[in-house]
């Protein structure tokens, strides 16, 4: 019986982490450079606490993409589909409020939502994600889209732009929200039927729909920043400053929005130009008010997801080419029963002073060993057979040039020492 992966999971194999490692080590680099702190929540939650962070109008819970069920206890328990509800439960419930503001995180782990799989999206995907809590000041907005941005410029991503947006507060959104539900009664025997729903509970969502007959509509919709009250409209005016000063290259897009409810004013994307239709990278915006619906104090709030997976991808339909994976530089081969357990402790040795090696196992013969070696990539084979043994040796092969020396047994780790790394254009 065989058995294949679900719909929308995908196995990562050993190639692909030439690309995650890159990505990752570049990640964690700049988190710390930023001065972000790690935190890992649990991958499990109780549903209502997503609930509770992504509201009714949600697309996740619109298109029941959870993946809940019931704990043994009773407690209805989700996969989290997102890292910022879970890292402000922890946030409060841990005490970090205390911490002195701004408090920087950043996460890095699987999500799950159950919907349609498409390129660079799938139901398990893996995110970082970073928050910066306690500052209302739009430079602490800026912060998090420079995080963003000089990830993929690092990367080697070029044509990098923002798409931006201000979707107000609690005090300027209704009367856009209802000037856009006007705007749209009046077409809305047009509209498909799956934006005839989001009208009805959660009208931002039909400005990023993805239905032809509704797109044709947004041109002459009503726009968010012409509806906002004075600080939100001051804040944003603050952003696009900064943007400018920095010559970041920036658009303000009316039809951005996000894909969940607790986003308020800042909202933005950054996207690639080499990337075709799918050019939008990864997003983010401000969250002010999202700590207390979980029980905390009253805590803005700022943080971008960016998902591995789109990264790896656009790495790969731009050519571009992470570092190879390191390989054991030595492995240890032996002839007979004595040469085999003398080689089990050289290459114990080997790797208790750091070095990166392996062995052959059973009894093939030393053809095949050497070809195992080559197919390893290993550098160099240390050979170890009767004769070798008998005169207290290690043959040395350099598995690059061909060449062969000779080694003592007593300083066969001092050599290896002096000989990793290889040189560089070995």
């Amino acid at each position: 019986m065989r058995f294949q992966t679900l719909k929308g999971f995908n196995d990562i194999l050993p190639d692909d982490f030439r690309y995650w490692r890159f990505v990752l080590s570049k990640a964690t680099e700049l988190t710390d450079r930023f001065g972000f702190m790690q935190i890992d929540p649990p991958i499990l939650e109780e549903t209502r606490l997503f609930l509770r962070g992504l509201q009714e109008g949600s697309a996740v819970v619109l298109d029941k993409e959870l993946y809940s069920f019931d704990d043994h206890d009773g407690t209805n328990i989700s996969l989290r589909p997102e890292f910022t509800a879970g890292v402000m439960r922890a946030y409060v419930e841990n005490g970090l409020h205390t911490y002195p503001k701004p408090v920087r995180l950043f996460s890095i782990g699987p999500l799950f939502r159950h919907e349609k799989p498409q390129a660079g999206r799938f139901r398990q995907h893996v995110q970082l994600n970073a928050e910066l809590l306690g500052e209302e000041d739009a430079a602490a907005d800026l912060e998090i889209m420079q995080l963003a941005y000089s990830l993929y410029h690092e990367l080697g991503f070029q044509g990098l732009t923002f798409q931006l947006n201000s979707i107000g507060c609690s005090q300027c959104r209704p009367p856009y929200i209802q000037a856009l539900v006007d705007y749209f009664q009046v077409h809305y025997s047009a509209l498909p039927a799956v934006d005839q729903r989001r009208l009805r509970v959660n009208p931002l969502r039909v400005l990023d729909t993805k239905e032809k007959a509704t797109r044709a509509l947004l041109a002459d919709a009503p726009r968010s920043i012409d509806y906002l009250c004075a600080d939100c409209a001051q804040h944003f005016q603050t952003l696009t400053g900064y943007l400018g000063d920095l010559d970041f290259a920036y658009e303000v897009n009316p039809r951005l929005v996000r894909g969940f409810d607790y986003y308020v004013r800042t909202v933005f994307e950054v996207w690639g130009s080499e990337l075709g239709a799918q050019n939008a990278l990864c997003g983010g915006g401000r969250y002010d008010g999202l700590v207390e619906s979980v029980g905390g104090p009253p805590t803005p709030g700022v943080g971008v997801g960016i998902g591995i997976e789109r990264i790896v991808l656009s790495l790969r339909a731009q050519g571009i080419e992470p570092p190879a994976l390191a390989h054991p530089q030595f492995m240890t081969l032996h002839r007979g029963a004595a040469a085999k357990k003398k080689a089990v402790q050289i290459t114990h040795q080997l790797r208790q002073a750091g070095m990166p090696a392996t062995m052959p196992f059973g009894s093939r013969s030393l053809k095949s060993q050497l070809k195992a070696a080559n197919r390893s990539h290993v550098h160099y084979a240390l050979i170890l057979g009767e004769d070798e043994l008998a005169q207290g040796i290690v043959t040395v092969r350099d598995m690059t040039t061909g060449e062969q020396s000779e080694v003592t047994l007593a300083d066969i780790v001092s050599w290896a020492q002096a000989h990793w790394p290889p040189p560089t254009d070995a």
